[in-house]
């Protein structure tokens, strides 16, 4: 398996990205990824209960349709709080990039980052679509990419290329994320496309474990957002006998799967919104995996204790055993061994043992600097 730091689109795919005026900037804020053949699609959204018009439009369509084509996703403006005209928008966006496809509505996926609770102006993007539509390329991902970044300081984006069924196989991703970082999931968008043959069960077996081990694992400020979206598209045009669940091939594609949303997750973390320092945090001894991560994230949640890790404070062991008692996770003093590396590099780890059982897990996040607070007290 081989691994690229940047996006390789796979066979049958094409994107673009444009600016249609929704970012005073008039920086790049729409975006559109296209499969020129009918794609299997796995998606994973926001747990918020109070969730994006995208998010609810594309459960629609995910219900409706069993072959998609594309996703047309904006920046600058979540769409979310808005109601039943956010929902409209939300629709109209889809059918306008459908008509300048020529594709149905619901084959089109819809996805939004920005302000939340402000009206989407869908004029732009609809006057926009044909021109987006016009300009989708084979090297177009590149500005899809930039397109849907917010607070983003770099473009997030990978690949890798492996066989299957002795076919060449291509998995492309990028993606957007820098503050309101939290699991289940953290706030995101990640497009995925493969020219892999996957059956549907398969595809979506392999994204939710590779969401659970990788945008699941990361935390910036324990914050989750409204628009989280994770999509995967398989147009088949690899080639290969289709993957199916449960079998060698299905074990390959979600490592395959995973190798990409690891290494976006980790970028994340690595542009949260201010932050100076890289952390992974490990927590070993553990009965269940599920403890293991609970008490891992009360630690990486914990603002003192990435105060601490900001300031390269030896008080923060302190704050890694508060933040451990706090998980409710049943660990006892006698058990709980902490160590860590040089707190004075941009990447630190930090390992804690908490018992003598056998699951660990790891989690990744970011210190919290003067610098975040300045972000976000001027996002507008």
């Amino acid at each position: 398996m081989k691994f690229y730091n940047k996006a390789i689109l796979p066979q049958g795919f094409k994107a673009n990205g444009i600016s249609c005026g929704i970012k005073k900037s008039r920086k790049l804020d729409l975006a559109l990824v296209f499969s020129q053949f009918p794609a299997a699609a796995a998606v994973m959204s926001t747990t918020n209960d109070i969730a994006a018009a995208p998010v609810i439009v594309n459960s629609a369509h995910l219900k409706a349709a069993r072959k998609f084509h594309a996703v047309i996703a904006n920046s600058g403006n979540a769409n979310a709080f808005c109601g039943k005209t956010g929902i409209a928008a939300a629709e109209r966006m889809s059918a306008a990039a459908a008509r300048a496809l020529g594709v149905k509505k619901e084959s089109v996926f819809v996805a939004s980052t920005g302000v939340i609770g402000r009206q989407l102006p869908v004029e732009k993007i609809t006057a926009a679509a044909p021109a987006l539509a016009a300009g989708l390329s084979k090297n177009g991902i590149a500005k899809a990419a930039r397109a849907i970044m917010t607070t983003d300081k770099f473009v997030k984006a990978a690949t890798v290329k492996f066989s299957i069924d002795k076919k060449p196989v291509t998995i492309c991703a990028v993606a957007k994320g820098a503050g309101m970082i939290s699991p289940d999931m953290a706030t995101m968008l990640v497009f995925i496309v493969t020219d892999a043959a996957v059956s549907s069960a398969a595809l979506s077996s392999a994204l939710k474990a590779a969401v659970g081990n990788s945008f699941n694992c990361i935390t910036v400020d324990g914050c989750m957002s409204t628009n989280d979206t994770v999509i995967c598209l398989a147009n088949h045009a690899a080639g290969n006998r289709p993957v199916a669940a449960g079998k060698k091939d299905s074990a390959l594609f979600t490592f395959g799967l995973e190798t990409v949303c690891l290494d976006l997750a980790k970028k994340m973390v690595r542009d949260g919104e201010g932050a100076s320092k890289f952390i992974r945090i490990e927590v070993c001894g553990a009965k269940t995996r599920a403890q293991a991560k609970k008490v891992a994230l009360s630690i990486a949640n914990s603002n003192l204790f990435k105060t601490a890790m900001f300031a390269s404070s030896q008080n923060v062991r302190g704050r890694i055993v508060a933040a451990a008692g706090a998980a409710g996770a049943g660990i006892k003093e006698k058990e709980l061994k902490i160590g860590f590396t040089s707190l004075h590099r941009a990447e630190i780890s930090v390992r804690v043992g908490i018992g003598n059982g056998r699951s660990s897990a790891v989690i990744y996040t970011s210190d919290l600097t003067h610098k975040y607070i300045k972000i976000n007290a001027e996002y507008n």
